[in-house]
């Protein structure tokens, strides 16, 4: 049988090196993972402390409505319980807005680099990928505006965006959705909210009730760090929300990932030691960077896009033989840099001194 023609020029997604195939690989016994912006920290123990009471009845569909989950994130937030969708992660959320308003014929803005789902999906509906380049990591928002056009359906804002770290400040983003059609989705994706700092946070909910064709995103995938049990969600008008559940699965959440997801919400101070001990590893490793000559770009997330002086791939090749997994910016459409996740004050101490010697060594 022949799918799609797009998939002719299509590849599955391939997953990064995975632990146990590394430590194979070079006789490790012990493998840093700063790849895949997961938490160092964990999750919350409440959750591992809850999680044998929720192994029951597992021949039963779960909540289809996420309604415990609903109404708590929809009361935190401060948002209409109908204005939420679910999804097993934000990345299903993203691939269910493009099976909800793309098709052959329209076409999707994004910055580039950037998240790849949002081309993925769009690709597979037919739809045609306008792709903009960043500006020192930062989305070229102006050069956007003017690539919408009439058959624009959807445009994606990644914030902080991913590879870079970047933020799109309250003003700028303001702006944008001030001089945007409001025909067209401006999706935000805020998978990394959480890490922003305090004073630069931009309140995008506020803006909610200004532009109806806002969709936010966000996950539990990366602060509350649970990303083996995949839960995303978006935020929308509930009109839109309404379309976006149509096209969702019934039962798309678990019981135990929708229960999960919940407690994480109450560990509130699980929430706070990990942003606050990101926010300091991350400046000191910055502080190191800045020693080792080696510039990078903004970052409000958890990790940072270092630029080298010589190919990702040689610093993630020498780093992976010392035990500690990176990504390669070949991979991100930025060939001379690597992006590392935050880790924890030891890793990171670590990862520098191997980082000095690969330095030293070219």
């Amino acid at each position: 049988m022949q799918a799609k023609q797009v998939f002719q020029n299509m590849s599955p997604y391939t997953p990064g090196k995975q632990i146990e195939d590394v430590k194979k690989e070079y006789g490790l016994t012990r493998i840093v993972k700063l790849a895949s912006n997961e938490n160092p920290f964990g999750y919350s123990d409440k959750i591992k402390e809850a999680i044998p009471k929720m192994i029951d009845h597992l021949e039963i569909y779960p909540d289809g409505y996420a309604t415990a989950l609903r109404e708590t994130l929809a009361k935190k937030l401060n948002v209409g319980e109908k204005q939420l969708i679910f999804g097993c992660g934000s990345d299903e959320v993203v691939d269910i807005i493009c099976r909800t308003y793309l098709e052959e014929g329209t076409n999707t803005v994004m910055a580039t680099p950037t998240f790849p789902q949002y081309k993925h999906n769009a690709l597979i509906q037919g739809a045609n990928i306008v792709e903009v380049p960043l500006i020192d990591g930062y989305h070229d928002l102006e050069t956007m505006l003017e690539k919408i056009n009439n058959q624009t359906k959807v445009v994606w804002l990644c914030s902080p965006n991913n590879p870079t770290g970047s933020l799109i400040s309250r003003d700028k983003l303001d702006s944008f959705l001030d001089r945007c059609s409001a025909d067209v989705m401006v999706v935000l994706d805020e998978a990394y909210y959480e890490y922003i700092e305090a004073s630069q946070n931009p309140d995008s909910l506020g803006l909610l009730r200004k532009y109806p064709n806002l969709v936010i995103l966000r996950t539990f995938s990366k602060a509350y760090g649970i990303a083996n049990l995949r839960v995303g969600y978006g935020i929308a008008s509930e009109e839109v929300a309404t379309y976006l559940n149509i096209a969702r699965g019934p039962f798309n959440t678990t019981s135990i990932s929708q229960l999960s997801a919940l407690t994480a919400l109450e560990d509130e101070a699980f929430l706070q030691r990990t942003y606050e001990e990101n926010l300091e590893n991350k400046k000191a490793f910055m502080k190191s960077c800045d020693e080792m000559g080696l510039s990078y770009y903004d970052s409000e997330a958890n990790f940072l896009f270092v630029k080298l002086p010589t190919s990702g791939d040689a610093l993630f090749d020498y780093l992976l033989r010392k035990g500690f997994i990176v990504r390669s910016g070949e991979a991100l459409g930025h060939p001379n840099a690597v992006r590392i996740t935050i880790g924890s004050k030891e890793q990171m101490s670590e990862l520098v001194t191997n980082m000095k010697e690969y330095l030293a060594s070219i």
